[in-house]
C-alpha cells in the first residue's frame, strides 16, 4: 500500500550567508502491506513527521520515489491526496465550530454531496462515540474528544492509508487507550494506518510492525516481538544511590556481563541469565560496599532494541 525508495529531503537553516543544510530525511525505503498498522518510531527531530508531510504531499521529496494506494507520489500527488487522509499533531478542528459542521464541511471539500457528506458525518459521530457533544463547539471538547474528531475528519472521505502524527501525544492513560481502539477499529474496516509515535508501549501494543528512525535514516524494522528477540538474553536495570561510577567500574568487564550502559539513576546490564547474573551482582557491589537502590528483571523491550541500534535510549532522546 506504500512503498519508498531512496526518500530524501534537506532543509536550509539560518542566513543566506551563514546557512547550513540539515539533512532531515536521509534516504528511507519502506514497504507497508494493505491492512496494516505501520509504526513510524524515534525521538522528536529524526524524521518522523518530515518523512510523513512527503508521503501526504505536504511536502516534495529532494529525491527518491514513492507510491500510495498505487498513485505516483511525484507524478500524480493530486490523486495521492484523494487516496490518503492524514491527521496533523497539532489538530485540524475550529473551536468555534461544531463537530458536525466540521464533519460535513471536509467531506464537502472532497467532493461529496451534501445529503451524502450529511449521512457520513452522522456515521462518523456514531462510530468515534461523539453523537453527545456533535453540536456543541469544539472548543468544549476535552482532549481526548478533539483527538477523536481530528481522526474522524480524516476519514471522513473513506481513504485507503490514513497517516496519523503522534495520535496521542498530550492525552491521558485513558484517552490513549481509547483511541488505539479507534486506530484498531479503522484497521477491521480495511484501512491502513501509518502511524509516527515516540511512545514505546504504544508502538509495542498497537502495530503490526514498526521501523525506527533516527538522524532521518531507518536503523531497523519489523515485528515489535522480531525486534526485540534480536536482543538476546534478559535485561538488569540496577538503582544506585549516587554510586554509578563506582559499580560500573566492578561490573564492566565481567564475564557475564556482555554490555552495560551507565545512566543517570543507575546501570543497564545486558547478561545471558538474569537469574544467575543476579546474585553475582549483588556479591560483586557487597563485597565493594557500594550501597544498592534496587535490582530489575525484565525482557528486552523496545527501547533496549533503540539502544542497541544507536547506542542511547530513546527515552534519553
Amino acid at each position: 500500500m506504500i512503498a519508498t525508495k531512496g526518500l530524501r529531503k534537506s532543509f536550509r537553516t539560518g542566513r543566506r550567508r551563514a546557512a547550513t543544510v540539515v539533512e532531515a530525511v536521509r534516504g528511507v525505503d519502506l514497504d507497508v502491506a494493505e491492512g496494516e498498522i505501520f509504526g513510524f518510531l524515534g525521538p522528536n527531530g529524526a524524521g518522523k513527521t518530515t518523512t510523513l508531510q512527503m508521503l501526504a504531499t505536504l511536502i516534495t521529496p529532494d529525491g527518491g520515489d514513492a507510491t500510495i494506494a498505487g498513485a505516483d507520489l511525484r507524478n500524480d500527488p493530486g490523486e495521492v491526496r484523494r487516496r490518503v487522509g492524514y491527521v496533523a499533531q497539532g489538530g485540524s478542528t475550529w473551536g468555534e465550530s461544531t463537530a458536525r459542521e466540521e464533519l460535513v464541511l471536509h467531506a464537502r471539500m472532497y467532493g461529496i454531496s451534501k445529503a451524502e457528506a450529511q449521512r457520513r458525518a452522522e456515521l462518523a459521530l456514531s462510530a468515534f462515540q461523539l453523537t453527545e457533544y456533535a453540536d456543541r463547539q469544539c472548543k468544549t471538547y476535552s482532549g481526548g474528544q478533539r483527538r477523536r474528531v481530528d481522526i474522524a475528519l480524516g476519514v471522513i472521505h473513506q481513504p485507503k492509508v490514513v497517516f496519523l502524527d503522534e495520535p496521542t501525544t498530550g492525552l491521558d492513560p485513558q484517552s490513549r487507550t481509547h483511541l488505539w481502539d479507534e486506530v484498531r477499529r479503522l484497521r477491521n474496516e480495511g484501512m491502513t494506518i501509518f502511524l509516527t509515535t515516540h511512545y514505546l508501549d504504544e508502538a509495542d501494543a498497537l502495530c503490526d510492525r514498526i521501523a525506527i528512525i533516527d538522524h532521518g535514516e531507518i536503523v531497523t524494522e519489523g515485528s515489535p516481538e522480531q525486534l526485540k528477540r534480536e536482543i538476546t538474553g534478559d535485561v538488569l536495570v540496577v538503582g544506585l544511590n549516587g554510586a554509578t561510577p563506582r559499580a560500573a567500574e566492578l561490573l564492566d568487564g565481567e564475564a557475564y556481563v556482555r554490555k552495560l550502559e551507565a545512566g543517570e539513576d543507575g546501570l543497564r546490564l545486558y547478561v545471558d541469565d538474569g537469574a544467575t547474573a543476579i546474585p553475582l551482582v549483588l556479591r560483586t557491589l557487597d563485597g565493594a560496599r557500594v550501597e544498592l537502590g534496587s535490582i530489575q528483571l525484565h525482557r528486552p523491550s523496545l527501547d533496549d532494541v533503540f539502544l542497541a541500534k544507536t547506542g542511547r535510549t530513546l527515552r534519553d532522546s
